[in-house]
Order: structure tokens, then C-alpha cells, then sequence
């Protein structure tokens, strides 16, 4: 079975947008340490709605 162009596309974009959600977290656990406290939560929290946007947007681009 192949993968058309479209497809790969949206798959590269897909799994590049999940990696930068996972680096991010990954930076916000090194920046805040294992006790992220209030200041982390809030990071935490901010980093999860951008994901939530940018997965809404990246949707509405890639719709057929």
C-alpha cells in the first residue's frame, strides 16, 4: 500500500507538531525541576492549551 503525497504530509505534520508538544515538556519538567510548583502548573497548563490551538489549527490547514 502506498502513501500518497497528501498523506505524508499530514503525517510529518502531525508527528512534528506532537514532538514539539513533547520538547516542550520535557523543557518545562528541566526549567521547573521535579517540584514545578505554581509558576510550573501554569507553564504546564499554558503548554497544553497552546497544544490544543495549535493541533486545531494545524486541522483546519491540513482539511481536504
Amino acid at each position: 500500500m502506498e502513501i500518497d503525497a497528501a498523506m505524508r504530509r499530514k503525517i510529518v505534520v502531525s508527528v512534528v507538531a506532537v514532538g514539539a508538544f513533547f520538547a516542550l515538556f520535557v523543557g518545562i519538567g528541566a526549567t521547573y525541576g521535579p517540584d514545578l510548583g505554581e509558576t510550573g502548573g501554569l507553564a504546564l497548563v499554558g503548554a497544553i492549551v497552546l497544544f490544543i490551538f495549535v493541533m486545531a489549527g494545524v486541522g483546519f490547514i491540513l482539511k481536504d
